[in-house]
């Protein structure tokens, strides 16, 4: 099987290099933005990051959800956490982010299979 995990972050971060090399100044911004978003406030980084998990679902976009359980997972969330805050997602999205839902659950037991194997 193939490590879902580390081609995405391969592909993610080859990618992003290519973006930010093309200098372009709303895209950097729009980068930043999204950077300091996520960064501790009122809101602690575990609220946030479920906050986009949440938002990510909902939206249907798995790259973004594969980013915010990785996040999730970094910042000491558990799966339990994850799930609760998946439940929602489901709920507010309807039956349609159904199949999003499997690939997370997929992604987050990669993500513990890896911690597991450091």
């Amino acid at each position: 099987m193939s490590d879902i995990v580390s081609e995405f972050n391969a592909y993610r971060s080859k990618m992003n290099d290519a973006i930010l090399a093309d200098n372009n100044k709303i895209i950097k911004r729009i980068f930043n933005l999204d950077t300091n978003a996520f960064a501790e406030g009122a809101l602690d980084k575990k609220t946030k990051e479920l906050l986009g998990l949440v938002a990510s679902t909902v939206l249907r976009c798995d790259d973004c959800v594969k980013y915010h359980l990785e996040s999730s997972h970094k910042a000491g969330l558990n799966k339990t956490e994850v799930v609760e805050a998946l439940g929602i997602a489901t709920l507010v999205g309807g039956t349609i982010v159904i199949p999003h839902l499997r690939r997370a659950y997929e992604y987050w037991d990669a993500l513990e299979a890896n911690a597991e194997t450091k």
